[in-house]
């Protein structure tokens, strides 16, 4: 399903991915230098005392050159990667609308009208994407997908592997050390996207059925016809709000996730998510939500800064807030027993076919970099 590229298209796709890899490994880390040594002494000096808080810090590196390069790099990266996007999908996008409509197998995908996408969601293109997830330019559209799937190469700078399936990778390695010989029939997956986390996760349960749901339908086309065309045969892509999912019977699911998911959803949202989480899993299930991390005591307020970047400069309007969420107490108060919350981390596993060298290289980014918090729960058998 993957969309063609001429060799221009390629190159321009190659260009902003190591762009956004120099951003991230070469100029990121002068901008930290120059907050240590230059704008926190400063600060100091001016306020007699240190930055009380990450909004702070903040205000305090905006004004200095080098963070402010670096910043309008970064967002000019996200906007000529989506306008390169849409340059390859849209002159294809008939030849791609008709692939997967023929690609799909019957039973595999399950769309639904009455499903309305939230307003939290219609409001702003989530990471510049021109008309975000949900857009239907044409009948049976895969356009925003399509686009998502070709380029998210060059956000990452590669880190997720050539399928964009590291996260999946790494949630399987998790499951596995943690649960060994864990076994679900039944595991749903929410917020999918058009797959490319759930796949991984399928072929390494290939005896489960798997649930994938989202609100988009354009996601859930591409996403149902990318899976039969990569050979996973497992998974269901359903047209589902998370937050009420209705249609699963109570404790249908050995296995409920998210993969980066719950930074799209709103606070209101993210409590109803947490409490369909836990009516879901059966006894003896698990639960893992797989985000960024949390705000605390020991992230530095530079760090933070440099986290909310997203927030404000790449239409992520919940990204700040799901960084300062106890996603504990909403786990406790959906249901599950303290005792048995999950807090661990996990990583991408990616191929590294598209940059050999990827482990070779520190390019940690404040938000980027594959490396991410499990929230979730062993539930009692």
């Amino acid at each position: 399903m993957l969309p063609e590229t001429t060799h221009d298209q390629a190159e321009r796709y190659n260009f902003l991915s190591h762009l956004n890899r120099h951003l991230a490994a070469r100029v990121l880390p002068g901008v930290e230098r120059a907050y240590r040594n230059e704008v926190a002494p400063r600060f100091q000096a001016r306020r007699g005392r240190e930055p009380a808080d990450r909004h702070e810090a903040r205000r305090a590196l905006e004004g200095h050159s080098l963070y402010r390069t670096w910043s309008a790099l970064r967002r000019n990266t996200m906007e000529m990667r989506q306008q390169a996007g849409l340059s390859v999908v849209l002159p294809q996008l008939p030849a791609l609308v008709e692939r997967a409509r023929r690609t799909v197998p019957a039973g595999k995908l399950q769309l639904n009208d009455a499903v309305r996408t939230p307003r939290y969601l219609t409001a702003v293109d989530h990471h510049c994407m021109p008309g975000s997830y949900y857009a239907e330019r044409v009948a049976r559209d895969v356009s925003g997908a399509a686009n998502y799937d070709s380029g998210l190469f060059v956000t990452t700078g590669g880190l997720l592997g050539r399928f964009a399936d590291g996260g999946g990778h790494g949630m399987v390695a998790f499951v596995r050390k943690l649960r060994p010989g864990f076994a679900p029939r039944r595991i749903l997956d929410l917020g999918c996207g058009l797959g490319h986390n759930v796949l991984p996760v399928a072929a390494a349960f290939p005896d489960a059925r798997v649930t994938a749901v989202d609100v988009a339908a354009p996601m859930l086309r591409y996403g149902a016809a990318r899976a039969a065309s990569l050979g996973v045969g497992n998974v269901e892509f359903v047209q589902a709000d998370a937050t009420d999912l209705g249609q699963f019977e109570d404790a249908s699911f050995d296995w409920v996730q998210s993969i980066m998911f719950l930074h799209e959803t709103s606070l209101a949202a993210l409590r109803r998510i947490m409490g369909e989480s836990r009516r879901l899993v059966a006894p003896g299930g698990l639960v893992t939500h797989v985000e960024q991390p949390r705000y605390g005591v020991a992230m530095p307020f530079f760090e933070q800064a440099m986290r909310d970047w997203d927030a404000l400069y790449n239409n992520e309007p919940f990204w700040t807030k799901l960084h300062e969420i106890d996603l504990d107490g909403l786990l406790v108060a959906a249901g599950f027993d303290r005792e048995c919350l999950i807090h661990a981390g996990v990583y991408a596993i990616a191929d590294n076919g598209g940059f050999p060298d990827a482990e070779s290289e520190d390019v940690e980014d404040y938000g980027r970099k594959p490396a991410w918090r499990i929230s979730g729960a062993q539930v009692p058998a």
